[in-house]
């Protein structure tokens, strides 16, 4: 911050929204019109600034979520452009939580697709101001009044639409401004020309009826202007405004625009509404966050005097400068060759010394000696900061709320062709392990394979293509496997008595306990019956150690068992022999005699599955979806005589089907799908997974 830029003129702002809804293009727009380019970027031909990566430019995808800076108006606009692909939903979630607002970008044909449902509620999840653009109103088939009529109906949304296209499909050309009542239209191809012309006779009708609706959604949310309005009088366009802005900053309106970025029209609009309507870091309540030595909640208010407070929400690996952690400044200064302190870190490993302090322009970057409140940058050097850990300054330690993210649904085995490429693999693996966090890597106990899990074959793909490129490693990849877990159906118990010679001494424990269920996402709980007399605090936490161990590995097919409660009932102690050790293991065998019992089952990912198709094709489609297992849920018709499929179906039983899919429709057919939820597997599947090997 500074003299020039007040905290008042800053925007932290995401573009969101369903894979292929437009928001690299509409981001391309935003950086030419504010004048950080002078060439517009292009999705097909790869030139685009924020899709920087090798793969993102082949596949036309946005795989990392990339950060900018642009100024319109007098205000300074950080951007964050994210993936739309399901397997790339941390990034989404990562720069959600520490972004002030956001734009959801929507297709005018498609209108609300289920990746748009997702960060709907992802960003409703970490309360973020909305606003929409409803995109691609140039394409065949675009209808505004549908695309919103989805927002309504299928999100928690309050759309409040504040423009009408002037034209659709091939004839649309422009704008009607519903608080200004004037009519915009763009002459030229670079969209630079806007002309403000009289409405159109045939939309008047139409452009009433919307204001009308839109001025009454805007005086509901203020009792002042309601009063005014009820008393007929006109009310001026800067106090609708000022109204929609406290709305949409509370999460009670939610300002609907429209353009077509690939068109280059809409564009300038839609930066005016970021700066009407999105909040400042002023706007948005205190953050807040425990103090690490009092155990106390303390707020940080968006001061640059205040103490330093800043979230890392991503690290990156550079191939220039090494690994940048990128951070969102809450509260007060953090300056090149300051000491900052990790909130969440031992203390032997809490200082940290910042190098470099870089503002980020996607792969670019440009050095600064101070990010202030409300800002957002990366620094070099931190050497063990990691997603989620908290920088602030070492007289005012606190630590903010982690982010929390999906576990990973599917797993291949990958090992290097050489023995030389063995320590490039590790490194790579443990580099891109750093920067993703659904992307885990682990050792299977049994086999030795070295097994990278992540959301779905295309994370998975890029990972493999990036361990190649950036690091050398040319590896055998075995093919994709279902992330399974276990659970307990029954309650059960077990008892275990270990008594060995190990060390030079004996070690001696007796355990009992009890083992249920718990409902699903509920983890892992336990309890001690035991009475504090009876039993060493150190021997009861080893029981706990014992079981969270046995929990990793699982009873039936060796995959992780959750939603589990254990209740230590009893022990027996020996004061000579008894040992931390003693208690885990046996801690660790009652365990597994109680899991045993308790009618253990598999639960499989279930994928929350859409696929549009030409309707001379459904039949065919839905058939292939029978057989493998889905649930149909709805069926709906979309222009251009497509028909669009909604369905729960097994992860196991999707692998390939981008390939079959294309060949049932021509190449015609595309599918979108995200995990939904975990479902107990049929035991004829269950036994063919634990003694056959069919994943």
């Amino acid at each position: 911050m500074n003299a020039s830029n007040p905290l008042s003129r800053i925007r932290n702002i995401g573009i969101i929204a369903h894979i292929d809804a437009g928001k690299t293009t509409t981001t391309e727009r935003i950086l030419f019109y504010t004048g950080r380019t002078h060439k517009m970027g292009n999705v097909d031909n790869g030139t685009t600034v924020t899709d920087w990566m090798v793969q993102e430019r082949e596949r036309g995808i946005t795989i990392t979520a990339a950060a900018v800076t642009c100024f319109w108006r007098g205000c300074q606009i950080n951007i964050v452009d994210t993936p739309g692909h399901i397997d790339f939903t941390a990034e989404v979630q990562r720069s959600l939580r520490v972004l002030d607002g956001g734009v959801v970008v929507f297709d005018a044909v498609a209108g609300v697709e289920p990746q748009s449902e997702t960060v709907w509620r992802q960003a409703q999840a970490f309360r973020v101001p909305l606003i929409a653009f409803i995109n691609k109103m140039d394409k065949l088939g675009a209808d505004f009044a549908y695309a919103v009529q989805t927002i309504r109906e299928k999100l928690p949304a309050h759309p409040v639409v504040i423009q009408w296209p002037i034209g659709c499909e091939a004839s649309f050309k422009g704008v009607v401004d519903l608080l200004e009542m004037r009519a915009v239209v763009w002459t030229d191809e670079l969209g630079l020309v806007m002309e403000t012309v009289a409405i159109p006779p045939e939309l008047e009708d139409n452009v009433l009826e919307a204001r009308e609706q839109a001025v009454e959604q805007i005086v509901e949310t203020d009792d002042e202007l309601m009063a005014l309005y009820l008393d007929g009088e006109e009310l001026a366009p800067a106090r609708l405004r000022e109204a929609l802005r406290r709305a949409t900053v509370s999460g009670q309106l939610n300002p609907v625009l429209c353009g077509s970025a690939l068109r280059n029209k809409g564009i300038q609009p839609l930066l005016d509404a970021v700066v009407d309507y999105l909040p400042s870091p002023l706007d948005i309540p205190p953050v807040e966050g425990i103090n690490p030595y009092t155990g106390k909640v303390e707020k940080r208010l968006a001061d640059p005097n205040e103490p330093l407070a800043a979230l890392v929400f991503k690290i990156a690996s550079d191939p220039y400068v090494g690994r940048l952690a990128y951070f969102r400044v809450y509260s007060g200064k953090i300056k090149v060759g300051s000491s900052v302190i990790k909130g969440n870190a031992a203390p032997a490993r809490r200082s940290e010394r910042i190098g470099k302090l870089l503002r980020m322009y996607a792969d670019r970057r440009e050095e600064i000696q101070e990010l202030s409140a409300g800002d957002i940058g990366a620094t070099v050097g931190l050497k063990d900061a990691f997603t989620g850990d908290t920088l602030c300054a070492p007289h005012g330690p606190i630590v903010l709320e982690r982010i929390a993210f999906p576990e990973p649904v599917i797993s291949v085995a990958i090992e290097p062709r050489t023995a030389a490429d063995q320590d490039r693999l590790t490194e790579g693996l443990q580099r891109l392990a750093e920067e993703d966090p659904t992307f885990i890597v682990r050792v299977d106990e049994n086999t030795g394979q070295t097994l990278i899990s992540g959301m779905g074959e295309l994370h998975l793909e890029i990972i493999t293509d990036r361990l190649m490129r950036e690091f050398g490693v040319v590896g055998r990849v075995s093919k994709p496997r279902v992330s399974y877990r276990e659970t307990i159906t029954q309650k059960a118990a077990g008892e275990a008595l270990f008594e060995r010679q190990a060390g030079g001494r004996m070690h001696f424990a007796h355990v009992w306990l009890e083992v249920e269920p718990l409902p699903s996402g509920a983890g892992f709980q336990f309890e001690n019956a035991v009475r504090a007399q009876d039993v060493p605090a150190v021997f009861v936490e080893a029981v706990e150690r014992g079981c969270r161990e046995a929990m990793e590995s699982g009873i039936l097919a060796g995959y992780r068992l959750v939603d589990v409660k254990v209740r230590l009932t009893n022990v027996e102690v020996s004061e000579e022999a008894s040992s931390e050790l003693a208690f885990k293991v046996a801690g660790s065998q009652a365990f597994t005699q109680a899991v045993e019992k308790a009618a253990p089952v598999l639960l499989e990912p279930v994928m929350d599955l859409e696929v549009v198709t030409p309707e001379a094709f459904t039949g065919e489609v839905m058939g292939d979806l029978n057989a493998r297992g889905a649930e149909i849920r709805e069926v709906t018709s979309r222009a251009g005589g497509m028909q669009a499929i909604r369905a729960y179906v097994p992860l196991a039983k999707m692998f390939g089907y981008a390939t079959d899919l294309r060949s049932m429709t021509q190449g015609r057919g595309t599918f979108t799908m995200e995990f939904h939820h975990y479902a107990e597997v049929e035991r004829q599947r269950m036994d063919a997974i634990i003694y056959g090997g069919v994943w």
